[in-house]
This record gives structure tokens, sequence and C-alpha cells, in this order.
């Protein structure tokens, strides 16, 4: 109370007893993967495609995480951090987090408006030669390029200076093992002239490039050093973690079987040491839905509220090399997640939401090999006849009915992250009847407008939740032990998994006497 000395009108600011309990994000996705660029073992926070490109690259052939990036923000993801792995977590090329080449480069020729030079490691003696391109009377934009080493023709490319078409130089020569091609900056790019122009050597690599360390270490990290899954716990917004680069590891021979899953429990340990997000799990390709069954039950065995699997892998488009590629369908799924939070709010199942820019599936499934996976967790993707291509199943894989269902899983993390967050005024306040007070009033305001929104089950909000907070659960030796425990019941929403419809017959003259 202040005090007052000289007579006259005084205005006071008091603090009103409300305060209300903000919900938190549900939508922020985490992916671990192998990108053509920028920092290693640095959680970076993208919040579209082009964030993505400019920092970590575009698309990479024999890679999965740019087109689960990519899935994400297709489907309806907002908001993303990207942790790239596979080299070492003090790159000096890297130091300041912007995008860069950890490989030495050489000195690039300027030729028809592009900049053309040897890769590292390319050897010497490395040529081009401007050529005419093939058949009568050619457009004006086309041309070939012949690529020599030591005067030996070791690569053709049939080329065009337009941007807009598959057989554009960039895109023709992206996978050359020899030249690297870009735009020169304020120039227009036309056919170059014809001739043979010598490269420069590129410089051999130093002892500070990069090596990829591709065993399961290098994805579960190191606590102290940040790395890996450990440099997402100081995240506090992460729900969803996802490593589709996992896959392609395991699909070069990097990683074993064992190798895969023990990348997955780690994955898993994390996101139920954290409490707050769910793992997005990919099944191994090239499975039949009898070996998935198998590989569920006997090979990876989880059991965790705190995780989900996806299967089959999904067909999209791959711009990396212009043609349909199969990818693992965790980056899309997290996107359906997000969109469906967007749409309905957290307590809605992510299921029955049709994949963006999923052309087929790996494998077509029907009802009976459903009937196989999803009693034990396996959340199927399945093609329907004028329905598209759609996530069919909303399971965990938790062997407790309690926490069958994803929505339940994830409804919960939202509502003690928002409680929790949002209930740290309590902290150091006096611990009597009126903060009790106070926190119930709090709480409770926050579940009734959740139980409004289709959140809760129950007709009324009392058979919704109930928050107890008093002298019964905070006895004389708690608060002495300085602690107040506010104790709160809710009954979550279940998705109505199975819909079934009774019919019978029934005659006019017997069935409705009654009425």
């Amino acid at each position: 109370m202040p005090t007052y000395l000289t007579p006259g009108v005084y205005v006071e600011e008091v603090q009103s007893g409300a305060r209300p309990i903000e919900g938190v994000g549900t939508a922020v996705a985490a992916f671990v993967g192998f990108a053509e660029s920028g920092p290693f073992h640095r959680p970076t926070l993208v919040t579209n495609w082009d964030r993505y490109v400019q920092v970590f690259g575009g698309f990479t052939e024999g890679t999965y995480l740019s087109h689960a990036v990519y899935g994400y923000f297709a489907n309806g993801g907002g908001t993303a951090y990207v942790v790239r792995i596979g080299g070492s977590a003090e790159d000096p090329n890297d130091a300041d987090g912007s995008r860069q080449d950890p490989t030495p480069v050489a000195p690039a020729t300027p030729i028809g408006g592009f900049l053309i030079a040897a890769r590292s490691g390319a050897g010497t003696g490395i040529s081009v030669e401007v050529a005419d391109a093939d058949g009568e009377n050619p457009p004006e934009d086309r041309f070939k390029l012949l690529v020599r080493r030591d005067g030996t023709v070791v690569e053709t490319y049939e080329a065009s200076t337009r941007k807009s078409i598959r057989s554009y130089l960039l895109n023709q020569v992206r996978e050359s093992e020899l030249i690297e091609v870009t735009e020169q900056p304020g120039s227009a790019q036309t056919r170059p002239e014809r001739g043979t122009v010598t490269l420069a050597d590129a410089p051999a690599p130093t002892s500070n490039t990069t090596v990829a360390r591709l065993d399961a270490g290098e994805y579960v990290g190191d606590s102290a050093a940040r790395t890996g899954f450990a440099g997402l716990e100081a995240i506090d917004e992460i729900t969803m973690v996802a490593v589709p680069d996992l896959m392609s590891a395991h699909q070069r021979g990097d990683l074993d079987a064992e190798g895969v899953k023990t990348v997955q429990l780690a994955m898993i340990s994390h996101c139920e040491q954290m409490g707050d997000r769910v793992a997005v799990l990919d099944t191994p390709p090239g499975m039949n839905a009898q070996r998935v069954r198998t590989w569920r039950n006997d090979d990876a065995g989880y059991d965790s509220r705190y995780a989900s699997v996806y299967y089959p892998w999904i067909k999209v488009f791959d711009p990396a090399t212009g043609r349909n590629t199969m990818v693992p369908p965790s980056g899309h799924v997290a996107g359906v997640w997000a969109r469906s939070d967007g749409e309905r709010g957290v307590h809605k199942a992510p299921a029955n939401e049709v994949i963006r820019g999923a052309v087929d599936l790996e494998i077509r499934l029907g009802k009976g090999e459903q009937d196989l996976l999803n009693p034990i967790g396996v959340n199927c993707v399945r093609a329907f006849p004028g329905r598209g291509i759609r996530i069919w199943g909303a399971r965990t894989l938790s062997s407790d009915p309690a926490w069958r269902y994803l929505n339940v899983r994830r409804l919960f993390n939202y509502l003690e992250e928002s409680i929790l967050l949002g209930t740290q005024w309590v902290v150091f306040e006096p611990n009597d009847d009126r903060l009790w007070s106070s926190i119930r009033r709090n709480v409770t305001a926050f579940l009734t407008e959740e139980w409004r929104r289709g959140a809760l089950f129950g007709r009324t909000a009392e058979e919704a939740f109930y928050v107890r907070c008093d002298r019964q659960n905070n006895p004389p030796e708690s608060i002495d032990l300085g602690r107040v425990v506010c104790e709160i019941g809710v009954a979550p929403v279940k998705p109505a998994e199975f819909v079934i419809f009774r019919l019978a017959q029934f005659s006019d003259s017997t069935s409705l006497v009654d009425e």
C-alpha cells in the first residue's frame, strides 16, 4: 500500500484478478537430414520454402530432407526448424550461419551469360567446347556442351538458354562431376559462341572440408555439444519431429536395420523426455503389408505414446531429376497435422485428410491389408477413387488404450504447455486461498473455452473437466514445502474411427405401434 501524506485525489493501477491463459502453438515441426549447404548441427528457423532454399539449397538427388520440407509447407505447415547433419559441428565455412559451400571452388569463366568452373576433385585439364545442337535448323536457344578431361570428351549436354524448360543448361549440368554452372549476375543468358575454353583447376579440398559421418551417433548427437536431437532441446515450441533422411542413409547402406532402430528409439526418447512433441516415423522402403506387420511387432517393437508411424511411401515429383520418385511420408504428414490444427484444432484427429503433392503410393493398400496394420498402430496412407490419396489412420504406438489416439496425445501436450506457460505468474505468490481461487478461475476459463471449441467431451463444462485447488489438496505440510498443487481432469474427445450403421427390416404393422 502506498503512503499518502498530502490531501488530494490519487489514482492507483490495480492488477486484475483474471490472468488469461493463452493457447500455445501446436504445429511447429523439426526436420533432421542432409542438405547441399547451410549450417551443420544448428536448428535453423524457416517459415517457407523459399527461405529453406536460401539457407540449405534446393532438391538434392538421393536425399529426402528437401522433399520433406517442401511437402510440409505444401500441405499447410507454417514454421519449421531444420538441422543439417552429415558434417562437423564446428565447420569454419558456416560460422555465421549463412549459406556457404564448404568445398573450395575454382575461378569461374564467363560464357554466354553463364559462369562455368571446374568442380573440386575433378582433376586437371578440364575444358568445355560449345558446339551447334544436333539436327537441321535447331532453335536459337539450343546448343551442345562438351566437357573434356585431358582432351577426351567425358560429358555431353544438349542444353538450352531458356530457363522455363527442362533442358536449361543449369538443370542439365546439375549432376555433373566435373563442372559447375551458375548464372552470371547482370547478364542475359545467350547461346555461347562456338569454341573451346580451358577451365582453371579447382583447388584440392583442405583439411577444413567437412566429411559426412553417417553413423547413428550423427543423428542422436551429443547433449554437451547440442548436436543432433540434443540440439532441439532448447526450442520449446517444437511439437513434431521427423528424420526423413534416416531412410536415405539406410538405402545407401550407411545404416543397417539395427542402426535405423537405434536412431528411431533415440528420436522417441527425445520426444518422451521433452514431453511436448511427437515423433513422426517412417517405415523402411520396399515392404509389403505383411512385412511391415513383422517389422512393427518383432523388429522395431516400439511402445510409446509420443510416436506415430506412417506407411507406405508416397510418390512425388522430383525437380532434381525431372521424374517422379518415392519419398518417406513423414514431412507431408507433418504438414497435414499443421493444416488440420489450423482448420479444425489439435483435438481433431489428423486423418481422412488429402496429402497434397502425392502422385501415387509405393503400394496401394486395401481394407484387408489395413486390417493387419491399424490395430498395431501403423497409420496407413490410402488411395480412394475420386477422393485422392488420404491419411487413413490416427494412432500412436502406445499399447495403453488411454493413449491410443494421436489427437489425444497432442491435445494433452497443448493443454499442458498452455497451462504451464500461462501460470508462470503464480511462482512466489502468497500460497493461500486467494491464490488457489485465482488459479481455479484462470484454468477453468481456459478449459471452458476449449470445451466450447469442441476439444473436450461433455454436454456441459462440468462433464468435460474439473479443476481442484483448495485446502483438500494443499494441506499445511505441502504449503510448508513451498508447493501449491492444482489437480485437473479433462475428458478428451476421441475420433469416430469405426462408423457403424445398423440396418434392419421392419413391418409397418408392428414396428411403430408404440410411437
